[in-house]
């Protein structure tokens, strides 16, 4: 809209449906969003109103709350399931803190789907051969284009914690400070705007596929979570003698208990999956462990007052709302009902048929269309529109021949 128009407080009103848009563009049946497919609300949240350091013409964005037009946040908006699970927790006098990690491929522009992504020609003419990870020049091919990415992050007030190239081909994380879980939130979905903003402006792609790469680790987003008393600021999942609590042991539970169910919200696409069944550290169980990443809950070496879980299994692709609201819901289930977790594994260990998760998408729906668990946390009317958007996603998937089918299956009898 008009600047002037943001600026008089007019009210920009969408419809429902738009909540459930499938990626491929369609809507499933009105009837998951109101038969009258009538007006939300978009408020904007006066801290998350940014100027566009990248665009040529001013321009700015605001991040909104979609609300009902009487006044509630709409059941359909992440956004808003988060700052409900966030209210959960301040009843109880606790404040979850998370922390992401993002991973992502830059990529040449890539004009033909059938073609693999290829590694853009950097400064010194050559394409990256893969040999560059955590090596301290493995960026300076792409030197403008991270520049930019820099100096946009600070205009945007995005603080950083470390920049670095992962394990694959022109692959590169960012680990962001911790914080409120909301600000992180909406700081993960800013950066991921501003990476293909800028990227377009150097003649690059960003990808945030969970596996764009075959035979190449994915990308994955994973969660660092930590509670602390309001007001004191205390981490509550370490003692005073600073051993772990037993809130720390009943968070992982709930971690534990909500993993399968929530897997489809973790990772909500097809290739989703292909990065969990090609692990390349990117587990897809529920088991936990100190610092063993081929555990799906990880719980990194630190001191007592920076005690943390990991959630490892959400991939690049997920939507940042989404993912952290499951994932602190499920600790505080784990918390309210006392939860026990398993025992923690080490070194190499097969995975335990109740830990285990689902490992195509298809499978991820049926296990959260059964979920009692997700329907309490988020609602009926949420869990059931999400599993129709997925579920046509799906479809469209399926409608497609892959040319692995005709390369393999079309010689055989």
């Amino acid at each position: 809209m008009t600047a002037e128009g943001f600026l008089e407080g007019r009210r920009l009103q969408m419809a429902r449906g738009v909540l459930l848009q499938c990626i491929t563009g369609g809507y499933p049946a009105a009837r998951f969003y109101g038969s009258d497919d009538g007006d939300l609300a978009l408020v904007a949240d006066p801290a998350q109103i940014h100027p566009l350091p990248w665009s040529q013409e001013p321009r700015a964005l605001a991040i909104c709350d979609a609300d009902e037009l009487s006044g509630e946040s709409s059941n359909l908006s992440t956004r808003g399931q988060l700052k409900k699970v966030i209210a959960r927790y301040a009843a109880r006098g606790l404040a979850p803190v998370v922390a992401t990690e993002l991973e992502f491929f830059v990529f040449a522009p890539n004009t033909d789907p059938n073609q693999p992504f290829q590694p853009p020609v950097g400064l010194d003419g050559r394409r990256e051969d893969g040999h560059s990870a955590f090596s301290v020049s493995s960026n300076n091919g792409l030197r403008p284009f991270f520049s930019e990415v820099y100096k946009c992050m600070a205009a945007l007030g995005l603080p950083r914690d470390t920049f670095m190239h992962e394990m694959g081909v022109s692959q590169f994380e960012i680990n962001l400070l911790h914080g409120d879980p909301l600000l992180l939130a909406d700081q993960t979905f800013l950066f991921k705007h501003l990476l293909k903003e800028v990227a377009l402006k150097h003649g690059l792609t960003v990808v945030c596929m969970a596996k764009p790469l075959a035979h190449t680790p994915g990308s994955s987003m994973h969660i660092h979570q930590s509670i602390v008393e309001i007001g004191s600021g205390k981490n509550v999942f370490s003692d005073e003698s600073g051993q772990p609590t037993a809130m720390f042991r009943h968070f992982i539970g709930g971690q534990q208990a909500g993993m399968a169910d929530f897997t489809a919200l973790f990772a909500p696409n097809v290739n989703s999956y292909q990065r969990l069944c090609h692990p390349f550290a990117s587990p897809n169980n529920a088991c936990w462990s100190h610092d063993n990443r081929a555990a799906g809950l990880r719980i990194p070496a630190s001191s007592p007052v920076a005690r943390r879980v990991e959630n490892r299994l959400p991939g690049a692709d997920a939507n940042p709302y989404l993912a952290i609201a499951a994932s602190l819901a499920a600790g505080l289930h784990g918390i309210e009902h006392e939860l026990e977790p398993s025992a923690p594994i080490q070194g190499e260990f097969e995975v335990p048929d109740n830990l285990s998760l689902p490992c195509t998408l298809h499978a991820a729906l049926e296990r959260l269309k059964r979920s009692q668990l997700a329907r309490e946390l988020f609602g009926n009317e949420f869990i059931e529109g999400y599993i129709a958007s997925k579920t046509m996603e799906l479809t469209s998937f399926f409608d497609e021949i892959t040319p692995w089918e005709r390369r393999v299956l079309a010689a055989q009898a």
